[in-house]
């Protein structure tokens, strides 16, 4: 570890045993860093985005009344906690995703690109909105971007109406020919984050002989908390503690997995048999980076298009996609309102967890902007428009929160992916069939 004699560095890490933890933004980074612009006058950004499949039931979700978010909607309602920090945006479109299907409401999400016809590896698509941002705000972090998936096996060949099983499987994609996988295996993010990489044989070996991760980082702990004061040593152990934490859950799901280890890469232990207890390491993990600054730029892939998994803890025991073609049966639409609202929860408990967060003088959420939503409006009619969207973030990233925007039908999703740039300081002067910028969502324009 490096420590000056006036400050700690703001690329301050612990060292241990192959691995290295970047620290979160502390007090007495302060004097050395104010030649930089991640000072607590001026956090760095985060952009991140949530994709949820196969749309919603419009009548449970779009709120009521005029512009204040008053009353939630059932599949809003798990925000009450936070509706001041969330604006729900109605009439934005996917106009170059149709013919309307469930690829290309995957694929059109974050590109708003017309996803090429083909079942081949001709495929052909469009650079997307997060990868835009992390060609320039992810240049001064290690992972310029984080693409999380709860899904753990990535479809093959030809998924759907002859479209290419790669416009499912990827939200982002750093050229119109570059898709990039995302991860589910949350052991395997923890390492991308933290270290401790090798072979799936050497991670099994791993898996049996290592203590804690944190355990190799003990000298360097405790010289760390001999030169900052009681707040810093307080904000490090929080830290420290999370990443423990998360480590345990890990290690409790590893140790009971019954199946023998095999030599795959891509199929580790280590992956929550329950829904939810994955969907929420997923989104520690997420704060984890965004805290540390090892990343600016994130995008999870909820769940796939077409999944057919099965929510039988809140009553829904039938598959998700056949259930999504309701055909207005009231039965089958209210079920589609109860997976909306229970994926809601996880995404509420995690605004509710960077609020807590420390960062700079505010907390992770004051820094943080996030793009909750689907590509798909009416999953029966496999529509684009009127798309379930909202935008949740603290007081510094300008967004007047606590309300529901009702822009003109027809508007492109685009329009919004443009004003989000725009907030963490990349300029374009358009991002594929972009009109103009929404900034009505916020209260003032980024210096």
């Amino acid at each position: 570890m490096i420590i000056t004699k006036k400050a700690l560095p703001r690329r301050t890490f612990l060292r241990g045993t192959g691995a290295a933890i970047a620290l979160p933004l502390l007090d007495a980074m302060i004097p050395a860093a104010t030649a930089w612009a991640d000072t607590p006058a001026k956090p760095k950004s985060r952009l991140g985005f949530v994709f949820v499949p196969m749309g919603t039931d419009h009548a449970r979700w779009t709120p009521q009344g005029g512009e204040i978010l008053d009353q939630l909607t059932p599949i809003l309602s798990p925000l009450e906690s936070v509706k001041d920090k969330v604006t729900v945006v109605s009439n934005l479109e996917l106009q170059q995703s149709y013919p309307g299907t469930h690829d290309t409401s995957n694929s059109g999400f974050l590109s708003a690109a017309f996803a090429k016809h083909t079942e081949s590896s001709d495929y052909h698509l469009g650079t997307t909105v997060d990868q835009l941002a992390a060609k320039q705000i992810g240049q001064e972090t290690r992972l310029a971007s984080l693409e999380l998936s709860m899904d753990i096996n990535p479809l093959a060949g030809v998924c759907n109406n002859g479209y290419a099983c790669v416009y499912q499987n990827n939200l982002s994609w750093s050229s119109s020919t570059t898709p990039l996988p995302s991860e589910a295996h949350p052991r395997l993010v923890f390492e991308r984050l933290f270290g401790e990489g090798g072979t799936s044989l050497e991670r099994a070996e791993l898996l049996k002989s290592r203590a804690s991760l944190l355990d190799s980082f003990n000298e360097d702990i405790s010289k760390l908390k001999q030169k900052v004061g009681a707040s810093d040593k307080n904000r490090v152990d929080k830290y420290l503690e999370t990443i423990r934490e998360i480590e345990r859950q890990i290690q409790r799901t590893e140790a009971t997995d019954t199946e023998e280890f095999v030599s795959d890469i891509e199929s580790p232990v280590g992956v929550p048999a329950e829904f939810g207890d994955h969907a929420r390491l997923l989104y520690d993990m997420q704060i984890l980076a965004l805290q540390a600054d090892i990343t600016r730029v994130i995008s999870f892939q909820f769940t796939r298009e077409l999944n057919n998994r099965t929510y039988p803890q809140i009553g829904v025991p039938e598959p998700h996609h056949p259930t999504s073609h309701h055909g207005n049966d009231p039965v089958k639409v209210e079920k589609i309102a109860k997976i909306g609202q229970y994926h809601m929860t996880f995404f509420a408990e995690f605004l509710e967890k960077l609020k807590m967060t420390p960062d700079g003088d505010g907390s992770l959420l004051d820094n943080t902007v996030y793009l909750y939503g689907s590509g798909m409006g009416n999953p029966s009619l496999h529509d684009h428009v009127n798309l379930p969207i909202l935008v949740a973030g603290g007081k510094n990233t300008g967004l007047r929160g606590g309300r529901h925007i009702r822009y003109s039908k027809g508007t492109p999703l685009a329009n919004l992916h443009l004003t989000l740039l725009d907030r963490v300081g990349v300029q374009l002067e358009s991002f594929q069939d972009s009109t103009d910028k929404v900034e009505t969502l916020f209260d003032y324009v980024p210096v």
